[in-house]
C-alpha cells in the first residue's frame, strides 16, 4: 500500500481544516482522533473522495506513514500533548518527527525538544495562526524546534501557508527548541493589544463622541483603507454593521465580559521575567480581567462617581485624533513586542530574524496588516536595530500622530473613559524618550530603608555607593534583602 505523507492527530475544527488544506495541495494525509467516531464522521463528510486515510489507533496511523514519519498534533496544550507523545513513542523510529501545532507554552516545547532528541527523534513546536479560515485556506505558520527536521516539513508547511508579495509564504524556520512557540506567544500578546486598542477607540467614538453603530461602521470602513488597514479593523467594521434577524445590532446585545485562553497572560509574565516593560500588552490582559468583574462593576457604577462631560468641538477632527492615538499606540505595542523577542533571543540563544518574523505575520494570521510591511523593511535596513521606535519611518509616524494621541488621552481622562492601553503606550513613549527619570529618588529610597546602594552620575557605571542616611545605619550594605 502506498504510504501517506503526513499524519495528524486531533480532528477539532483546526485539525480538520489543516488536513483539508494539505489535501488541496496534493498531500496524502492519515488522521486519528481519540474519539474515533470523529474520524469516521470526517472521512465520510468533509474528507469524502480525498486521499485522506482515517485510522482507529495510533499504531495504525504510524504504520501508514512514509519515513521519516511526520506526525502533527492538534490537541489541547499541556498534559494532552505529553500524553499523545507518550502514546506515539512505542511505534516511532529514529529520525521520525513529531509536530505540535497547538498553542503550547514555549517552556514545554524546550523540554519536549530536548527529551525527544535524546531518544533519537525530532520535535517541532509550531505556532499556527489565522483561526478556522486561516487553517483551511492559508495560515501563518511559525515553526521551531529540531532544525534537522525542517527540510522534511518545509514543503508541506510552506505550501499550505498564506502567501503575500508575489507568492511568498508566511512560513519560515524561526529557531531552535521553543522559538516557534515563543514567537506565536508574542504574536498572541500583540493580538491582545491590538484588540484592546480597537475596543478603546470604539469606546471613545461611542461614549465620548456619541456616534451610533452606523456612523462607526463608516469610520472603520475609512480607517481600513489607510495606515490602519488590517484584519482586526476589517472585522470590527463588519461587526459594527451586523444586524440580527430582528434588525438589531448584534454587538449591542453582547455582554461586556471578555474571555481569554492564556497566551496573552503568558506574554505578560514572560516580560516580567525578562525585565522588559511590556506595558501595553500587560494592560490589555488586565483590561480583560477587569471586564470579567461584571457584577462588581455594575454595583460600583451605582456607588462611585465620575465626571460629567459633554464633548464640545469638531467631531471630525477628533475622530482623526482617535485614529492617530490608535495608530501611535499600535506602533508602541509592536516596539514592545520586539523588545521582548530580542530579550528572549539573548536568554535562549535564538538567532531570530526580526524582519522575517514580520513577514510571517503579513498574511494568514489575526494580526495581519499592511503595517507589518514597514516593520519588515525597518529590520531589513538595519538587522541590529535597537528599537523599532528609532527607525526613521516609525519615528516620523509617531511625530505626526502624537499631538492627536495626547489630546485623546487628555479628553478621555476628563470624560472618565478608561483607555488603559492607549494611556500606557503614551506613558511608555514619554519614559523611553526621557534621558532622566525619577528612578534616582527610587534608588535613594531603596538605599535608605534597605542599604541597597546606588550608582552615581559622576562615577563610572558598575561602582556602587551607600549613604548612612540616618547616621545610625553604618557602612554595611545589603546582599540579599530585595525590594
Amino acid at each position: 500500500m502506498e504510504k501517506y505523507n503526513i499524519g495528524l492527530i486531533g480532528l477539532a475544527v483546526m485539525g480538520q481544516n489543516l488536513v483539508l488544506n494539505m489535501s488541496d495541495h496534493g498531500y496524502r494525509v492519515a488522521v486519528f482522533n481519540r474519539t474515533t467516531s470523529k474520524v469516521d464522521t470526517f472521512i465520510d463528510g468533509p474528507a469524502a473522495g480525498r486521499q485522506i486515510l482515517g485510522t482507529h489507533s495510533i499504531k495504525e496511523l504510524v504504520n501508514s506513514l512514509e519515513k521519516p514519519r511526520r506526525v502533527m498534533l492538534m490537541v489541547k496544550a499541556g498534559a494532552p500533548v505529553d500524553a499523545t507523545i507518550e502514546g506515539l513513542l512505542p511505534y516511532l523510529e529514529k529520525d521520525d518527527i513529531i509536530i505540535d501545532g497547538g498553542n503550547s507554552n514555549y517552556q514545554d516545547t524546550i523540554r519536549r525538544t530536548a527529551d525527544l532528541e535524546s531518544k533519537g527523534l525530532f520535535f517541532i513546536g509550531t505556532g499556527v495562526s489565522g483561526g478556522e479560515e486561516g487553517a483551511r485556506f492559508g495560515p501563518s505558520i511559525m515553526p521551531g524546534g529540531s532544525a534537522k527536521a525542517w527540510p522534511h516539513v518545509k514543503d508541506i508547511f510552506q505550501s499550505i501557508a498564506a502567501k503575500v508579495d508575489g507568492d511568498v509564504p508566511c512560513c519560515d524556520w524561526v529557531g531552535s527548541d521553543g522559538a516557534g512557540h515563543y514567537v506565536k506567544m508574542v504574536h498572541n500578546g500583540i493580538e491582545y493589544g491590538d484588540m484592546q486598542l480597537i475596543s478603546e477607540a470604539y469606546h471613545l467614538l461611542k461614549d465620548l463622541l456619541g456616534l451610533d453603530n452606523s456612523e462607526m461602521h463608516k469610520v472603520f470602513t475609512e480607517w481600513n483603507t489607510g495606515k490602519l488597514d488590517s484584519y482586526l479593523i476589517e472585522i470590527t467594521r463588519d461587526i459594527l454593521g451586523y444586524h440580527d434577524k430582528n434588525g438589531e445590532y448584534t454587538l449591542d446585545q453582547i455582554l461586556d465580559s471578555a474571555g481569554q485562553k492564556g497566551t496573552g497572560k503568558w506574554t505578560a509574565v514572560s516580560s516580567l521575567e525578562m525585565g522588559v516593560p511590556l506595558t501595553l500588552i500587560s494592560e490589555a490582559v488586565n483590561a480583560r480581567f477587569l471586564s470579567a468583574l461584571k457584577n462588581e462593576r455594575k454595583n460600583a457604577s451605582i456607588i462611585l462617581n465620575g465626571p460629567e462631560f459633554t464633548f464640545e468641538g469638531d467631531k471630525k477632527a477628533f475622530i482623526q485624533d482617535i485614529h492617530d492615538a490608535l495608530y501611535a499606540s499600535k506602533i508602541i505595542s509592536y516596539a514592545q513586542g520586539y523588545m521582548l523577542l530580542k530579550a528572549a533571543a539573548a536568554e535562549y540563544n535564538w538567532d531570530l530574524n526580526y524582519g522575517g518574523i514580520a513577514l510571517l505575520w503579513r498574511g494568514g494570521c489575526i494580526i495581519r496588516s499592511a503595517f507589518l510591511r514597514e516593520i519588515n523593511q525597518a529590520f531589513d535596513k538595519d538587522p541590529e536595530l535597537e528599537n523599532l521606535l528609532l527607525d526613521g519611518y516609525f519615528r516620523a509616524e509617531i511625530d505626526n500622530a502624537q499631538s492627536g494621541w495626547r489630546r485623546v488621552i487628555a479628553r478621555a481622562a476628563e470624560a472618565g473613559i478608561p483607555t488603559p492601553a492607549m494611556s500606557s503606550a503614551l506613558a511608555f513613549y514619554d519614559g523611553y524618550r526621557s534621558e532622566r527619570l525619577p528612578a534616582n529618588l527610587l534608588q535613594a529610597q531603596r538605599d535608605f530603608f534597605g542599604a541597597h546602594t546606588y550608582e552615581r552620575l559622576d562615577k563610572p557605571r558598575g561602582e556602587f555607593f551607600h549613604t548612612d542616611w540616618t547616621g545610625e545605619g553604618g557602612d554595611v550594605t545589603s546582599g540579599t534583602y530585595d525590594a
